[in-house]
Order: structure tokens, then sequence, then C-alpha cells
């Protein structure tokens, strides 16, 4: 049976804390592949300065370009109104109806994560893997993991990184080399992204 994982976000922009639990996960889990999924409609936050669908599909292409495993899907982009979950498992199910699915998540999305919509259709669906990255975190990720079950707390070192920071510095005209792939760096530059 092939095993998909799935790591989903805005990824406005995609940066380096995003490829480090990537290959945390490429490291700790077995699949057969890793989909990074960029939101349409992020359907929890709204954010400021988004990038278009496009911009943002195509940095995640140039920040995971060789990187064996990893596929980056638009299956959320072109589905239409808000991006949920359940509604891509679903869709993934139906393409893969014999594929084992589960999502990676960090810390925040996991504590949150019986408020989402449908919640307890995505568990019937897919099992759950969450980053612990800061210190303490682990044991309420675990605590929080038991009563959902599914659910499994992976350890990663912790790279403190945000796309706000990005977009911020980008926004100042400081130097986001050492934040995001040289590639997304660049592509931002050419494209004049969130400098307003």
């Amino acid at each position: 049976m092939e095993h998909f994982c799935i790591y989903g976000g805005t990824f406005n922009p995609i940066h380096n804390g995003h490829l480090h639990l990537i290959r945390a996960a490429c490291a700790q889990l077995s699949f057969s592949r890793l989909l990074v999924i960029p939101t349409s409609i992020p359907p929890h936050k709204a954010v400021r300065d988004l990038a278009s669908n496009r911009d943002r599909l195509e940095m995640a292409r140039l920040a995971t370009a060789g990187m064996e495993k990893v596929w980056v899907s638009d299956i959320e982009q072109r589905a239409r109104g808000k991006s949920y979950t359940i509604l891509t498992l679903e869709r993934l199910r139906a393409i893969f109806p014999d594929c084992r699915f589960t999502l990676l998540m960090g810390a925040d999305m996991l504590e949150s994560f019986d408020r989402w919509h449908r919640w307890r259709d995505i568990l019937r669906l897919a099992d759950i893997a969450a980053f612990a990255r800061n210190e303490g975190e682990e044991l309420l990720l675990e605590q929080k993991a038991g009563t959902l079950g599914r659910t499994r707390v992976v350890r990663v070192e912790p790279l403190p990184l945000s796309s706000t920071l990005v977009r911020e510095k980008v926004r100042r005209g400081e130097d986001i080399s050492g934040l995001v792939p040289e590639a997304v760096a660049a592509y931002i530059q050419e494209k004049g992204l969130y400098r307003t």
C-alpha cells in the first residue's frame, strides 16, 4: 500500500523552516510520497500580503526541486472556496483509493485540531504526525495525541522562522538569504512580492 504524507499550508512564502520539517519527516517517517499543498483560501486565518496562488505554488516548487519523494500539488488551488483539509483528503481518497495518508503539522495546528472543520472525519481518513519544535512541547503534544488517537509526535530541532518574518524583511528591503532558498529569494525579487 502506498503511503502519502500531506504537508499543507499557506506557504506565503515557503521558507527554510518548512523545508526543515520536510527533511525531518523524510528522515523519521516512512512513506512513498510527501505532498506539499499550498492552500487557495486559508480557512483559519486572514493573511496580509497573500501572494497569488501561482506565485506560492511556484515558490514551493523551486524550494523543493530535487528533493526525493517530494511533490508539490495544486489540488487545493484548483478547488473552489476555502481550503478545508477534509475536502482535500476526500479528493485525494477519490484519486488514490488504496493509499494511506498522514497529515504533517506543527504543534500549534495540533493544539487547535479538534476545532477544525469535520475533524473527526479527518481522523477517519488520515493519521497525524505532529512536530514538537520547542522545549516542553513534546509532553503537551503527547497528551493531546492521546486524546485524539491516530497521532504520533515527531521530535525535530527548533528552527524559529516564520513567513511573516520573511515578508517583513522584504518590505523593509532587508536581506532574506538564509531564511529562504536562494531560488525563492530570487523569485521574490524578480516578481516584486511583499514589497508593499
